[in-house]
């Protein structure tokens, strides 16, 4: 096993791409702690990943707010265990035309798509033990491509900063052996992107069907479990000489 005996956080880790890599995770053998704002989803995901024999904690919190992101820390640090391993998923999909988006919505948005990996990682780096500890941040293709009919100004703002962020958090942690590296999905069949389409009007969500269908090369759009794989190999000693990387896993999307 990849992980064995390791330690990993994971935020936004209930349900959808955070719930499917602490899945590849505990196949692996790491022991996990789950970070979500809704604790009976928190305790069913736990319940569930503990059957393969791991060890499963999880806080219940908003990282969207201080006191959430603080209280996440304190109960962390609390544990008493080294963090191997930090995935950033926890986040936020704001889709709105930028002439119409509102101070709330981009407060929102930065809080939990940059703030909280921000501050979350910055508190956690002094638990991670030198030269082994890994943070993996969560972006998406819409920090550089954008897509018809699909208003994304404050969705591609976060994630481009979130992209700036991995590269200089893994210059500056380097020389305490930390990688930083990012994940960059196409689009994934979550609960979330269910929920986005569904407000959507039904022609809007005919026409997004159609056009996703024809963008990607692999002729379709992602499952959670597709991000295991590489959110596994990027917490493993495999990728010890790789930091500061973004990775598509998109099926092709972003080829051209």
């Amino acid at each position: 096993m990849r992980l064995s005996r390791a330690f990993a956080v994971v935020t936004g880790g209930s349900d959808g791409i955070g719930y499917a890599i602490a899945q590849a995770f505990a196949r692996e053998g790491a022991d996990l702690c789950l970070v979500a704002r809704n604790a009976d989803r928190l305790a069913d995901a736990a319940a569930r990943l503990a059957r393969s024999g791991i060890q499963v904690t999880t806080v219940a919190a908003d990282l969207g707010h201080p006191v959430g992101l603080e209280r996440v820390a304190a109960e962390i640090a609390g544990l008493g265990r080294a963090v191997d391993v930090l995935v950033n998923n926890a986040g936020t999909a704001t889709f709105v035309p930028y002439l119409e988006a509102d101070r709330a919505q981009y407060d929102h948005s930065i809080a939990l798509n940059v703030t909280a990996p921000f501050f979350l990682t910055q508190a956690l780096v002094p638990l991670m033990p030198a030269a082994r500890g890994s943070v993996i941040n969560i972006s998406s293709y819409f920090s550089g491509k954008m897509l018809p009919g699909r208003p994304s100004s404050l969705y591609s703002l976060t994630k481009g900063a979130l992209n700036s962020l991995t590269k200089a958090m893994a210059y500056e942690l380097a020389p305490r052996g930390i990688r930083v590296n990012a994940i960059a999905p196409g689009t994934v069949d979550t609960d979330l992107r269910r929920r986005t389409i569904a407000a959507m009007p039904e022609d809007a969500q005919r026409a997004m069907e159609e056009l996703v269908k024809r963008l990607y090369p692999l002729g379709r759009i992602g499952q959670a479990s597709d991000l295991g794989g590489i959110a596994v190999f990027l917490a493993s000693s495999e990728a010890a000489w790789t930091t500061g990387a973004i990775f598509a896993i998109d099926g092709g999307l972003t080829i051209t």
